[in-house]
């Protein structure tokens, strides 16, 4: 039970627990910073103009881009369906 809940899915995208934790600890940190610029540009359209766009596309390019599922490359079709 213990490995499926911390060693399945880490493994089936090609990370061990711990960097798997980095990169998932990275990607919410960067999400919430960009959610906050997001909502201070609604308040205020003149600051953060592109910040919650340029956030969506570099955690794209590392999560779909360059990101490898059992052997597949992460932007064939069918490797999105888990």
């Amino acid at each position: 039970m213990l490995r499926k809940i911390f060693q399945d899915h880490p493994e089936s995208v090609g990370e061990t627990y711990t960097e798997h934790f980095h990169s998932a600890f990275g990607f919410g940190t960067a999400m919430i910073a960009g959610g906050v610029k997001c909502i201070i540009h609604g308040l205020l359209p003149i600051v953060f103009t592109t910040s919650g766009s340029d956030v969506v596309r570099r955690l794209h390019v590392r999560m779909v881009t360059h990101r490898r599922r059992d052997g597949q490359d992460a932007a064939s079709p069918t490797a999105g369906s888990r």
